[in-house]
């Protein structure tokens, strides 16, 4: 018996000391390698195909369904969703099932001693058997818990909604940045070829220039000073075809197409943009930010469950009426009865929480009105988030007017130009500043044009509505594509009704 408690505590202390000496091992390079081919294999799977020139809408229907960002948003929706459910098995009663297998090393005896006396009353016996098997199956329910569960799955809840808010605000925001970088790619798309081939002009001039110094025809200083001016006119090209370059990255990424994907953009017609006008007045919009904006309709859910804290700090203070019923088994020997139920009903009340329960309901209306203050600020800044973004588009639409006018002037400084150099009245230095000037009125023009489009764009991110009708359920990107049209040719019109959130 002796060897046996010696082996049982020394067993203790070996485990004691592994325990303490538990370490991890760092992740090596093999593994980081698996999961690098492992996430570049799922980021990109099943997504379909791009066979056709990709238009506004179909950019955002691909953006709207594989950027990961959205998709996290959703998946972090379905977990809140699954959070709600599992908060409903708070409300069933507590359920508890024991069996086991016992076993003493000795024999489990006692005696009586007699208390007037002292003396042993009664000889060293046991009612217990050595080896016994046991079990129990014990259902609690207190309704007090019940109650404050209840409230804490409301809360749960709120928090889904909530979930839903900010995937709202994602997808509104990954509008906006499609629609940005998709007028910036088309102006790529249209100004790239221009830029290249005026680039080639401007070396074939610059090597000219440079063989003829070379040779020492002319003066010096006049063709070193053509040339500085051929480096200049090189130097704002490549400048201006760094910045455009980069605007098809920017909208590949958005759309979650593999960097370098080679794929071409549905060009509008350059001499029929359409251009947006706003078609609805200033207060009907007011009204619906104030009921659309996921920030504030994410604090209204913040005020409910500030409530409910109140709620459950009320709770907390009243008694708890606690059900009880079991069965029991015990194989020992000596029982009479070796299985039998029994059932119960108590009262528990905790009676610290009458002193910290004011405390608890005082925190929690704090809460509610921290958090009733916290929404009203914010109704006011979107207020003024609607009349910026509103200015924003009229000066956007003023500026784009003014550089049409200056483009159509330029198109035609060229062509006076590229006459005279044809009839040798003019250098081709003179002709290439020129077409360099028409360019660079052609790019402004065309990232004016992105500016309107994302300023008009931006007022209807500011109110709150949905790119997409609440009915919308199917995940084709055809179907996709045209509900965004349609979405967009009802806000033109007006029609908001659609878009709101229900």
């Amino acid at each position: 018996m002796q060897r046996s408690a010696k082996f049982f505590s020394i067993s203790l202390i070996a485990l004691f000391i592994s325990g303490c000496a538990v370490s991890t091992k760092p992740i090596d390079r093999m593994q980081s390698e698996q999961r690098s081919y492992a996430d570049l294999g799922s980021m990109f799977s099943n997504q379909e195909p791009v066979t056709a020139p990709i238009t506004l809408y179909d950019a955002t229907a691909r953006a709207l369904k594989y950027n990961l960002e959205a998709r996290l948003k959703v998946m972090e929706e379905a977990l809140a969703q699954k959070q709600v459910d599992l908060s409903h098995f708070d409300l069933l009663p507590k359920l508890a099932a024991e069996a086991g297998y016992v076993d003493r090393s000795n024999t489990s005896a006692s005696s009586s001693e007699s208390v007037l006396s002292g003396t042993q009353s009664l000889e060293p016996s046991t009612s217990q058997d050595r080896n016994r098997r046991v079990a129990d199956l014990n259902m609690v329910w207190n309704v007090l818990d019940f109650g404050v569960s209840y409230v804490t799955a409301q809360q749960q809840s709120d928090q889904r909604w909530i979930a839903e808010e900010r995937r709202r605000k994602v997808i509104h925001t990954i509008v906006q940045d499609v629609r940005s970088a998709y007028w910036r790619a088309v102006a790529a798309e249209r100004l790239l070829s221009r830029i290249d081939k005026l680039i080639d002009r401007v070396n074939m001039a610059r090597e000219a220039s440079q063989r003829m110094t070379t040779q020492q025809v002319g003066d010096p200083i006049e063709a070193l000073s053509y040339q500085r001016a051929l480096i200049d006119a090189t130097r704002q090209l490549e400048e201006q075809r760094k910045a455009l370059s980069l605007a098809k990255t920017e909208l590949a990424t958005l759309m979650n197409l593999p960097l370098g994907t080679d794929y071409t953009l549905a060009l509008p017609d350059e001499n029929a943009l359409p251009e947006p006008a706003l078609t609805m007045d200033l207060s009907k919009l007011e009204k619906a930010a104030l009921i659309s904006r996921p920030e504030l309709r994410e604090q209204d859910y913040q005020v409910r469950i500030s409530a409910a804290e109140t709620r459950k700090a009320m709770l907390r203070m009243l008694p708890g009426l606690e059900f009880s019923a079991g069965g029991h088994y015990d194989s020992n020997s000596y029982l009479v009865n070796q299985s039998w139920a029994d059932a119960g009903v108590k009262v528990t009340w905790n009676l610290f929480n009458l002193f910290s329960g004011p405390t608890a309901e005082k925190v929690a209306k704090a809460g509610e009105s921290v958090a009733e203050a916290r929404r009203q600020a914010m109704s006011m800044a979107i207020m003024a988030q609607l009349y910026v973004a509103n200015a924003n588009f009229n000066e956007a639409l003023r500026q784009y007017h003014t550089g049409e006018e200056l483009q159509k002037l330029d198109d035609k400084i060229v062509g006076q130009l590229r006459n005279r150099y044809k009839t040798g009245g003019i250098g081709e230095l003179q002709l290439i500043q020129g077409e360099l000037n028409a360019v660079n009125t052609s790019l402004r023009n065309d990232l004016a044009y992105a500016e309107l489009r994302n300023a008009y764009g931006q007022i209807f991110a500011t109110v709150g509505l949905d790119p997409l009708p609440k009915l919308q359920s199917s995940d084709n990107l055809t179907t996709i594509s045209k509900a965004l049209e349609q979405s967009e040719q009802n806000w033109e019109h007006g029609d908001i009704s659609a878009l709101q959130p229900q």
